[in-house]
Formats: structure tokens, sequence, C-alpha cells
């Protein structure tokens, strides 16, 4: 079995890799932690780096618990939604793990939801996390 987080530095994605950490050990699952960063004029360098070194702090617990981790920080030209359903396809995803956060209806509405693109769009089961 295969489990994918959507990992954004948030309080819910941190939630979300905790669960997934419960699920991987219950299920003898791997784990796939994706941080997806959008190209463009304001992606630099820095932000490039920060991303991958907090994706290996957050592959030790995994690996210390004795669960198969990957870390992966994916730039894309998608939208955040769109470049994790491709990694999950990519990779026969089992489970996706993502936080969601209480906004508006408005605020959805304007923005978007990464969470909301996933859990209506995934091929897979989608495990939200507050």
């Amino acid at each position: 079995m295969k489990i994918l987080v959507g990992y954004d530095r948030s309080k819910t994605s941190e939630n979300a890799l905790n669960h997934a950490q419960q699920c991987a050990q219950a299920f003898n699952a791997e784990v796939h932690v994706v941080t997806s960063l959008e190209q463009g004029a304001a992606l630099r360098k820095e932000d490039i780096d920060k991303a991958e070194n907090q994706l290996e702090k957050i592959k030790k617990p995994f690996t210390i618990a004795g669960i198969a981790c990957e870390v992966h920080a994916s730039i894309s030209y998608q939208s955040p939604g769109e470049d994790l359903l491709r990694y999950a396809k990519l990779n026969e995803i089992d489970l996706i793990v993502i936080g969601v956060r209480r906004r508006s209806k408005v605020g959805k509405l304007v923005t978007g939801s990464t969470a909301q693109y996933v859990i209506l769009n995934a091929a897979c089961p989608v495990l939200s996390v507050k």
C-alpha cells in the first residue's frame, strides 16, 4: 500500500503526517510526502532548498519507526491539487492524506482549495485531516 501526504508546512499538514504515519504502521504501507511548488517568477532557489531541507527532516521520524518514506519537492506549472493528483497517478498511490483548513465559502470560491480539488478529483480514497 502507498500513502501520499500533501505537505505545505501548515499545522493541518503536520496533522496529516501524523495520521499517515499511523495508517502506514497499521497497514505496513510506504509513505510519499510531497510539497508542490508552483513554477513562476516568484519561486526562488532558496524556497526550493528550504522545502527540500524540511522534507528531509520530515523523513527521519518515519525512518526511525521503520516506515518506508519518500519525500519529493515537485516544481510544476500546475496548481498544487493538480500536481498532487498527477503524482498520485504516476506512483499508483492507494490513499491520499491531506490537511484541510476552515475557510469561508467566499474564500474558497475566490482562491480555491487544494484539499477540495484533491477530494473531488482523486481516483483513490482521500483522508482529510483538520
